[in-house]
């Protein structure tokens, strides 16, 4: 099913739905843990500390340092845990909070939560362990609650322009689970396959929310900011990259699959549409918001991200450095700010950074640039890119889970549920 874009839709903002009559009221969450309330709240937590933890203990790892990790080689336990750990955590707590907004009906909270919260816990656990198949089948199982988790609400609501969530969150599931049985069988094909298809997927969740948001988060803060939407850039902007996941599978499934060239242009298409698509939200005009600019910069990563891979194809740049545009850049950079904006409005505070969120911005940049740029400017110097990028990140999500334990772990200020 096509995406649809609402041209005013605040995704998961405070006071939004998306998808509902104006004058309709959301549902309150089950009464207990303030924790369990809405899906935010431990997926928030969760992603956070593991992301402040997970990276420096794969460059241990990486270093020497430690052993390795359960029966993964550390490479494809790291980029599993990020793409379907981390990132699909986020995924999960964003998805849960919005489509509550989006269709007036209750998402999973109190115990079925923590059920869901128990599934994405087992997998990690399962996958430092010689188990990967019973990791495997946490990571499906964890996809399948949040499938059904949304799928609910908006079946019941008839919320048709967003059924197509359900398919990118089955989607991820999958991929998770085929990376790990191709890495626990010593496939050369299924695992790169999968951690391919499954940053293709996180990028084109994170382009579809971005559009929704950005340019409406832009001209409500921003007086005559002049943010604008073209319907026809908006579909050829996820059109293309839908066409890029496309490419990217029949390039791996089939012998006689699009060439690497195919890939290439395609990506540096990409990377045009996008950025045209950014320079209509007017970012320039959010420079004295963080809470806003950290989302405009870090969608900037998308494109460098598709630049360098659609360069790398021509040999003009290592492939490694596009990938880490797009998973440190655009969606630890996205991520962390839509994780501090939606925390903050759902739990009735203002929407503005602090300084903990704004140094959490500043380090996540400087952990992109580091990690990206670096080695191009000293080739001898990866290993010291790695290790401070590595640092720079994790401080980055440290400083979010500290500031923000108090904030998901406790009511509402306003006193309103959630």
């Amino acid at each position: 099913m096509k995406p649809s874009f609402p041209a005013s839709h605040d995704a998961a903002g405070p006071g939004a739905a998306a998808s509902a009559p104006a004058s309709a009221t959301a549902p309150a969450p089950a009464a207990g843990w303030p924790l369990l309330a809405l899906g935010f709240r431990p997926f928030y937590l969760l992603a956070g500390a593991y992301a402040a933890l997970a990276v420096p203990l794969w460059v241990a790892v990486h270093g020497g340092a430690l052993p390795a990790l359960g029966a993964l080689p550390g490479s494809v336990w790291h980029a599993h845990e990020m793409i379907f750990g981390y990132a699909f955590a986020v995924i999960a707590g964003f998805l849960f909070t919005a489509v509550r907004n989006w269709t007036n009906r209750p998402t999973p909270s109190g115990g079925a939560l923590a059920l869901v919260c128990a599934l994405w816990l087992a997998a990690r656990v399962c996958v430092l362990t010689p188990w990967i198949e019973l990791a495997a089948a946490f990571d499906l199982l964890f996809a399948l609650a949040v499938a059904i988790g949304i799928a609910r609400p908006m079946i019941a609501s008839a919320n048709q322009r967003n059924y197509f969530f359900i398919g990118l969150v089955a989607l991820l599931g999958l991929a998770g689970a085929t990376l790990l049985i191709g890495a626990g069988r010593g496939s050369s094909a299924l695992a790169p396959l999968a951690s391919t298809l499954g940053l293709d997927l996180v990028g084109l969740i994170i382009a579809i929310i971005a559009g929704r948001v950005v340019p409406m988060f832009t001209n409500n803060a921003v007086l005559g900011a002049g943010a604008t939407r073209v319907e026809a850039l908006e579909r050829s902007a996820l059109g293309v990259l839908i066409a890029l996941f496309a490419v990217d599978a029949l390039a791996t499934l089939l012998p006689a699959g699009p060439s690497a060239l195919v890939t290439g242009v395609l990506a540096l298409l990409a990377a045009g549409v996008h950025a045209l698509r950014l320079a209509r939200w007017r970012p320039l005009r959010t420079r004295a918001l963080p809470i806003l600019w950290i989302l405009h910069v870090s969608y900037a990563w998308l494109v460098i991200h598709l630049a360098l891979r659609g360069a790398a194809v021509f040999d003009l740049f290592p492939a490694n450095l596009a990938t880490h545009a797009l998973t440190i850049g655009a969606i630890g950079g996205m991520t962390l700010g839509m994780m501090t904006r939606t925390a903050r409005g759902h739990s009735g505070r203002p929407l503005f950074a602090g300084r903990a969120e704004l140094a959490a911005y500043l380090l996540i940049q400087l952990a992109a640039l580091v990690r990206i740029f670096l080695p191009l400017v000293l080739p001898g110097a990866y290993g010291t890119s790695l290790t401070v990028s590595a640092l720079l990140w994790s401080s980055a999500f440290a400083l979010f889970t500290v500031r923000f334990w108090p904030i998901l772990s406790r009511p509402r200020v306003d006193g309103r549920p959630g």
